[in-house]
């Protein structure tokens, strides 16, 4: 006790102190006052800003959100308790707070308390803080719930422990948003809510703008994610969202190193965006004179360390593509990518399987996970199965016999794929030069959705796979895996492609098709720049090529979207759902 004594025998400049009191008052007399809602203002706010749809009404089912006139009169208010607060000496912005628990460590250091006891011994005077997100009074009592990052505890606030006007000053300066700190002693109420019986606390921070109202929440998606500060606290779970992803990140980490791989760091910044197909952010740096990408993998760079003599390395990064949004996709998303000396593709789907299914364990204790109301079982081994049967079992479809007929088999597709002639995926078929890229756009159009349970989708056609190493046994295909689960995919793998020269005619190969693209639109009397603008340059990583031609060791490497792992893990729907700050359209 002697140390909150001097604590609270300091100038009172800053701080309200509530007196001792031996018990809570309980008769019906003090259950008069008023009771406050999370996360709506204060009384003594509630007051001052008229009520929507009516007097006593709660607002429409539809509400979401304070209107702007009541955000402003509500602001307008808290502004006038911070010049008052100010002129009674006390500061609304503190400095720091010295706490001595959070509020899950008062849960489970008293979660022996009986209902109606209190420890209030010399060891038992905790000191706390966190934003009060409820709050009901009751004529000379108060109740306020506490949120740290923890979770949250009750603050038991009595007018007898209080000096003179201190308990109304409480009532009447402190709002729901309030970030406070508070010190007293632990009691467990007759109702079997934990409490801090509070000596005295101190607004930290005073909160200008009100939370959404607790029966609504923040409901407006593009809201949410715009101001995703206000999310985290009008909805707890999502933090929750977030905090699983950090776990993930490091379970990830944990795993690939207890293997023996190295975490490097590589350029953001290329000279030549390379290592995918996709249309790059260009940048200028004004000192060098050139213009820059913002990388669209991290795959170049990491192969360079093995050719420095790296055997194991891998790298968990920011990639940036200049495409479209949708519910998987962002312009600027999570990656990392793995690479071994000395192995192929069959290696990383072991590693694969190995980091997915202890993220599962690390996060949701199990390896059956629900995903938008689908059981997900990612228990040990996965589906292994090549494209071609795939696309056969799925379609009757049997590329291999029509050899080197590719309007037949464009036309087979048509007839097995009932594709009218005005149907966007006849279309897409037309476009393809060869039966590989036909194969892999009857994949994408039928046997991907369908790929619900892990699955690992084998041997790509070589047309679509610049960077992977020819198949050892079978012709125009390649050593190349997509992981799919929830019918996306995951992960991309391959044995890599460690001949120079094949690499430079693939790439090279790679950017004449680009330009071909990119010149028949220009041809067009209007060229739409959406998701299929190609108007951007493609440029060969010269550097790159050199440096394979030092030489590279056999190596296998993979990509895997840790922002599509997180989603799975986690069962959210939207790739926003898992960004903290997602990019959005300019608000109007």
């Amino acid at each position: 006790m002697e140390a909150l004594k001097v604590w609270s025998s300091r100038p009172l400049r800053h701080l309200f102190h509530l007196a001792s009191s031996p018990s809570l008052p309980t008769s019906k007399s003090h259950l008069s006052s008023s009771f406050i809602r999370c996360c709506s203002s204060s009384s003594s706010t509630t007051a001052a800003v008229p009520k929507q749809g009516g007097r006593g009404r709660r607002p429409p089912a539809n509400s979401t959100a304070t209107s702007t006139s009541d955000r402003d009169a509500i602001r307008a208010i808290r502004l006038k308790k911070v010049e008052e607060l100010r002129s009674k000496g006390f500061e609304p912005y503190a400095y720091k707070w010295d706490r001595t628990h959070s509020a899950n460590q008062l849960q489970d250091l008293y979660k022996h308390l009986e209902n109606g006891e209190e420890s209030n011994g010399e060891d038992d005077q905790v000191s706390i803080s966190g934003r009060i997100v409820a709050r009901r009074a009751f004529g000379k009592l108060a109740f306020l719930t506490l949120r740290d990052d923890s979770g949250t505890i009750q603050l038991c606030c009595e007018k007898e422990r209080l000096v003179n006007d201190q308990f109304e000053q409480l009532k009447s300066l402190v709002d729901i948003g309030d970030i406070l700190g508070a010190r007293g002693s632990i009691k467990r109420t007759e109702k079997g809510e934990l409490s801090v019986c509070v000596n005295s606390f101190l607004i930290l921070t005073k909160s200008l703008l009100p939370l959404p109202d607790k029966f609504h929440g923040l409901t407006d998606v593009d809201k949410r994610y715009r101001q995703r500060y206000v999310d985290m606290i009008a909805n707890p779970e999502v933090a929750n969202v977030f905090r699983k992803r950090a776990k993930i990140v490091s379970v990830i980490r944990q795993t690939v190193e207890n293997v023996g791989f190295i975490e490097v760091d590589t350029p953001v910044l290329q000279g030549a965006a390379g290592g995918a197909e996709a249309r790059p952010f260009i940048t200028h740096h004004n000192s060098l004179g050139r213009d820059l990408y913002l990388r669209i993998a991290t795959e170049l760079h990491l192969k360079r360390m093995l050719v420095g003599g790296f055997e194991k390395v891998y790298e968990i990064g920011r990639i940036f593509r200049n495409e479209g949004i949708s519910t998987r996709h962002n312009p600027e998303f999570t990656t990392i990518e793995i690479y071994e000396a000395y192995s192929d593709y069959e290696s990383m789907m072991n590693m694969a399987e190995e980091i997915v299914t202890q993220c599962a364990l690390a996060v949701n204790g199990k390896l059956i996970v629900d995903y938008q109301g689908v059981e997900i079982n990612l228990g040990r081994p996965w589906k292994r199965e090549t494209m071609h049967n795939l696309v056969k079992e799925a379609t009757g479809i049997d590329i291999n016999e029509f050899g080197n007929d590719l309007n037949a088999l464009k036309e087979a597709t048509f007839s097995k794929l009932n594709l009218g002639p005005n149907s966007q995926e006849r279309h897409l078929i037309e476009a393809c030069s060869s039966a590989g890229r036909v194969l892999n756009e009857i994949f994408e159009m039928v046997v991907e959705p369908t790929l619900v349970q892990p699955t690992f989708v084998l041997d790509y056609p070589v047309e679509v796979s610049p960077l992977a190493k020819p198949h050892r046994r079978h012709a125009g295909l390649t050593e190349r895996f997509e992981l799919f689960i929830c019918g996306r995919e995951l992960g991309n793998a391959f044995s890599e492609l460690t001949d120079p020269l094949d690499q430079r005619s693939r790439l090279e190969e790679q950017v004449q098709q680009h330009n071909q693209k990119k010149e028949a639109a220009s041809s067009k009397d209007s060229v739409t720049k959406g998701d299929d603008d190609v108007s951007y340059e493609v440029t060969l990583d010269e550097d790159f090529l050199t440096a394979l031609e030092y030489g590279m060791p056999p190596a296998s490497g993979m990509g895997l979207g840790i922002d599509r792992l997180v989603m799975l893990l986690t069962n959210s729907a939207s790739i926003r759902d898992v960004i903290a700050f997602p990019v959005l359209k300019i608000q109007q």
